[in-house]
C-alpha cells in the first residue's frame, strides 16, 4: 500500500500565499500596462500636435527645412503636406476625410490604422492655405517598455518576498495551536485524562482547543462515573454473594441442622433473588445499549395497560398501607408502541416510588394525551428529591450512592433502564416535583411509532 506524503498546514499557506502574490502581481501588471499605454498615447498625441503647430509656422510655402525633416525622421514622425487644392505630399497617404477637415481649417487629432498600423495622427491648417499632418506609430518606444517590464518584475520579486514571509508568519500563528492541540489529543487518546490546552490563535483554532479541553473533561467525567458504578455494582454483588457463601458453608459443614434450615433456606432464596434482580438490571442495561435490541410496536391503548398495571401495584400498596390512586382519560389513548417495554418501565417507576412512600402517603398512576404524545406519569408522596437530584436520576447509581444508609434503595439501575427504555421507544423520560410532596416522573412517548433512538421532547 502507498502511502501519501502530507504537506504540512504551514507548506500550504506558504505555497497559497506566494501564488496570490504572484497572480495579483501579474493581474496588476497587465492593469498597469493599459493605463500606461493610455498615458503613453495621451502624451504622444499632445507632444505630436505640439510638433505639428511648429511645423505649420516653419512650412508656409509647403516646403519644409532639410534639418526639420531630418529631425522629425529620427523621431519616427511621417510628413504630410496638403496642398490648398487638396493635393497631398508625403510618404503616407491621408484619408479624404481628414484632408477635407483641414482645408475647411479644422484642427485634426485621432488615433487611426494607415497602412496596417495604429498611428496619432496631428494636423493643423496654415494661415496661407493647406495644412500639415505628422504621422507617428501608436507604440511604447523600446526604453519605455524595457523600463515597465523592469519595474514589475522588481515589483514582482518585492511582492514574492513579501508574500513569503508573511505565509510563513500566518502559517506559524496557525499551525503552531494545531500542533499544541493534536499533541494535547493524543495524550488524551493515549488514556490521559487531565489534558488541558490553552486556547490560542484565531477564534476557530482557539475553539478547537475548547472543543478538546470540554471532550477531556466529559471523558474524564464519565470514567469516573464508570468506576463508581462497577464499585458500586461489586458492592451490591458481594454482599448478596458473602450471605449465600456463609449460610452454604453452614449448612455444608452441619453447623446449620434441625429447625434452623428453612430459615436459611428462605435467607439463602432471598439472597439469591435479589442477586438475580441486580444481574438481570446490569443485562437489561447492557441490551439497551445494543443495536439490536428488540422492538415491536404495535396498537396499543396506553389506557388499558395502566389499568392493568393498576390492579397489581394497587394491591401491592394496599398491602402496605399506601394510598393507591389512577388517573385516566376519559376515553381510550391509542398510541403505537411495545405495550411489553411499556410496562416494563411502569413497573419500574412503581417499584423505584413503593420503596420510599411511607404508609398513609400517595402513588399516583396517571396517563394522558398531550399534542402528539402520549404521557405515563407515577408521582409519589414519599420524601422527594433535590433539584441536583433530578438531574441526575438517571445517571446510572447516582442516587443510589447518594442516599445509600440514608433512605431505602435498589440496585441504582432501575431510572437508567427506564430512561434508555423510553429513549428506544423513541420518547423520553423526565423527573421533578410531585404535587403529592414526593418525586414525580414523567415518560413522553410519540402517539405514532418513531425511528429507534429518536429522543422526543421532553
Amino acid at each position: 500500500m502507498i502511502t501519501r506524503t502530507r504537506r504540512s498546514l504551514a507548506f500550504r499557506i506558504g505555497v497559497v500565499t506566494v501564488v496570490v502574490a504572484l497572480i495579483s502581481v501579474l493581474v496588476a501588471a497587465l492593469v498597469s500596462l493599459g493605463l500606461v499605454r493610455g498615458v503613453a498615447q495621451r502624451e504622444g498625441r499632445r507632444q505630436l500636435g505640439r510638433e505639428a503647430v511648429l511645423v505649420a509656422g516653419l512650412a508656409p510655402r509647403r516646403t519644409v527645412a532639410p534639418k526639420v525633416r531630418t529631425l522629425l525622421v529620427k523621431s519616427g514622425i511621417r510628413l504630410v503636406l496638403v496642398g490648398a487644392d487638396g493635393t497631398t505630399r508625403g510618404r503616407l497617404p491621408l484619408p479624404a476625410g481628414d484632408v477635407r477637415a483641414l482645408l475647411a481649417g479644422r484642427d485634426i487629432s485621432r488615433v487611426e490604422t494607415l497602412d496596417g498600423q495604429r498611428v496619432y495622427v496631428e494636423g493643423r491648417p496654415q494661415d496661407g492655405g493647406g495644412a500639415v499632418a505628422l504621422v507617428q506609430t501608436a507604440r511604447l518606444t523600446p526604453n519605455d517598455q524595457r523600463e515597465f517590464f523592469r519595474r514589475e518584475l522588481l515589483a514582482c520579486l518585492i511582492g514574492l518576498v513579501v508574500a513569503g514571509v508573511a505565509g510563513a508568519l500566518v502559517a506559524r500563528r496557525l499551525a503552531r495551536p494545531l500542533q499544541h492541540t493534536a499533541a494535547g489529543a493524543r495524550r488524551l487518546a493515549a488514556g490521559e485524562r487531565s489534558v488541558r490546552i490553552t486556547p490560542e490563535g484565531p477564534a476557530e483554532v482557539a475553539e478547537v482547543a475548547d472543543a478538546v479541553n470540554t471532550l477531556a473533561g466529559e471523558l474524564e467525567h464519565s470514567e469516573a462515573r464508570q468506576q463508581d458504578f462497577l464499585l458500586s455494582v461489586s458492592h451490591e454483588l458481594r454482599t448478596p454473594l458473602t450471605a449465600i457463601t456463609g449460610f452454604s458453608e453452614a449448612l455444608a459443614d452441619g453447623v446449620t441442622t434441625g429447625d434452623q434450615v428453612p430459615p436459611v433456606g428462605a435467607v439463602l432464596l432471598a439472597e439469591s433473588r435479589r442477586l438475580d434482580r441486580l444481574i438481570g438490571d446490569l443485562l437489561d442495561l447492557a441490551r439497551l445499549q445494543a443495536a439490536d435490541f428488540p422492538i415491536e410496536p404495535v396498537p396499543v391503548d396506553l389506557r388499558g395497560l395502566l389499568r392493568e398495571s393498576a390492579t397489581v401495584w394497587g394491591a401491592r400498596c394496599a398491602s402496605v398501607g399506601v394510598l393507591f390512586r389512577l388517573e385516566e382519560p376519559p376515553d381510550p389513548l391509542l398510541v403505537t408502541t411495545d405495550p411489553t417495554r411499556v410496562r416494563q418501565i411502569i413497573d419500574g417507576l412503581a417499584e423505584n416510588a413503593l420503596r420510599v412512600t411511607p404508609a398513609g402517603a400517595p402513588i399516583v398512576l396517571a396517563v394522558r394525551a398531550e399534542g402528539a404524545e402520549a404521557v405515563v406519569e407515577v408521582r409519589d408522596g414519599g420524601p422527594g428529591l433535590t433539584p441536583q437530584d433530578f438531574a441526575d436520576a438517571f445517571n446510572g447509581s447516582v442516587l443510589y450512592q447518594r442516599y445509600r444508609g440514608i433512605r431505602r434503595v435498589g440496585t441504582g439501575l432501575g431510572l437508567a433502564i427506564v430512561h434508555r427504555l423510553a429513549i428506544r421507544l423513541g420518547g423520553g423520560a423526565v423527573a421533578g416535583p410531585a404535587p403529592e410532596g414526593g418525586a414525580r416522573f414523567a415518560v413522553r412517548l410519540p402517539r405514532t411509532q418513531r425511528p429507534s433512538g429518536e429522543s422526543a421532547r421532553i
